[in-house]
């Protein structure tokens, strides 16, 4: 008996994360990267909805929970705890010039010193409202490429 083909996988269809504020989440999302609140509702009295990016119109889309009073734990709460968690999560921009004239408006924390410059592209590593880490990523020449040897990350 032959294994079964893998199952044809395009994309990563969506996160889903849990926010202090759904409000301010929604609001920070559409400011810093165009997103769009495109279904809303309520679970457990606490809104919830999905952000899609372009305006409504993109393929990134994130699935958020409202959930107040919980403790966030970033990559290194959790390493310290060993406890596993999401590291971060990136969207990819496509024009330098305006991402940094959003960083500059929303007065925008860039961590670990500031932009990484990797082999193929480059990234800012910033926080959202909750605290989740996001790895803003501008590939060099909008052309996804790897070297032909690992480089690990220090972050």
């Amino acid at each position: 008996m032959s294994l079964p083909t893998p199952a044809r996988t395009t994309a990563i269809d969506h996160l889903n994360l849990t926010v202090n504020s759904f409000d301010e989440t929604a609001a920070w999302y559409e400011r810093v990267f165009g997103f769009s609140v495109v279904e809303k509702d309520m679970q457990d009295g606490e809104p919830w909805g999905v952000l899609r990016s372009e305006s409504g119109e993109g393929s990134a889309m994130l699935c958020v929970y409202q959930s107040p009073g919980r403790d966030f734990l970033d990559r290194f709460a959790l390493r310290d705890r060993k406890l596993h968690g999401l590291a971060h999560f990136a969207l990819r921009i496509h024009d330098e010039a305006e991402w940094l004239k959003i960083v500059g408006h929303e007065e925008i924390t860039v961590m670990y010193n500031g932009v990484i410059e990797w082999p193929h592209s480059k990234s800012w590593y910033i926080c959202d409202p909750t605290g989740y880490e996001i790895e803003v990523v501008l590939w060099h020449d909008e052309r996804v490429a790897f070297s032909p040897t690992k480089q690990a990350s220090p972050y």
